[in-house]
């Protein structure tokens, strides 16, 4: 495992909300220092991403609050991962902005990124620790108190609890997606992101992840989930968006499936 004081890691660490304290002069590497800031809403005001000359997202707005799974879907290459990235603070948007609540990434930086919890397609688990080594590690850098305690509550939530001691590598892909998903919600954070989160998952893994979401909603977190899956998804969304050619859109209430409702809504659309 490369150092941490590694600029890489650094960005890593960054995005999933972690405050590295080799950034800091003086600071010993792994402690985070972030103060808390809170927020029951997240407001996206029309925002627009390019690169160069393509556009990825356009005057995209939308809102997200507590005790909601937003859904957002779309094709590949439709803007999703974009916004994902930019709720998350990675990227910044060409145009527009997103406030929490209150608060902007300008104003209160790092101390927001320790309310946001981002599982992406790299899910920054480390293959030759085993998976409570995993849970211990980031816990470390986010400074959390009665570590043992929520590791020891992340593994039962994650169904992990006989694979504790097990490498995290020797795990199939939904163990590995079961435990990155506690990973990203350790710290308890007030928003979570998710990127393709049920992307090959055998059916208890999909099944573990969704109750996982319903008790998150339940306890007023805010979730903004991209995903392909329809069928998965409809059991845990309360709202859907329509993302395409970098636009969004309400998927079209009324009769029928989640994907159904999609297809005609994009129907108009186009």
């Amino acid at each position: 495992m490369a150092s941490l004081g590694g600029a890489d890691h650094r960005a890593q660490f960054r995005l999933l909300g972690i405050v590295v304290g080799v950034d800091r002069p003086g600071a010993s590497p792994g402690v985070s220092f972030a103060v808390s800031v809170d927020f029951d809403t997240v407001h996206v005001d029309d925002v627009s991403r390019h690169y160069g000359r393509r556009r990825a997202l356009a005057h995209v707005t939308l809102q997200a609050q507590q005790g909601e799974i937003l859904g957002l879907f779309g094709p590949n290459g439709a803007g999703k991962s974009t916004l994902i990235s930019i709720l998350s603070t990675l990227l910044r948007p060409s145009g527009g902005g997103v406030r929490y609540g209150a608060h902007t990434v300008a104003e209160t930086g790092d101390a927001l990124r320790g309310q946001i919890g981002v599982l992406g397609h790299d899910l920054y688990l480390y293959g030759d620790l085993t998976a409570r080594e995993n849970l211990r590690f980031f816990g470390r850098l986010y400074g959390l108190d009665r570590l043992e305690a929520r590791v020891t509550d992340a593994l039962a939530r994650a169904r992990l609890s006989d694979r504790a001691d097990d490498r995290a590598g020797s795990f199939s892909r939904g163990l590995r997606q079961r435990l990155a998903f506690e990973r990203a919600l350790l710290h308890d954070p007030r928003l979570v992101l998710l990127d393709e989160p049920f992307t090959g998952l055998d059916d208890d893994s999909a099944q573990v992840l969704i109750e996982r979401l319903g008790t998150l909603r339940d306890a007023g977190h805010i979730v903004v989930m991209a995903t392909h899956d329809f069928d998965t998804a409809e059991a845990v969304v309360n709202r859907s968006l329509c993302v395409d050619r970098g636009r969004a859109w309400p998927v079209a209430d009324g009769a029928g499936t989640l994907r159904e409702r999609y297809r005609r809504t994009l129907a108009e659309r186009v």
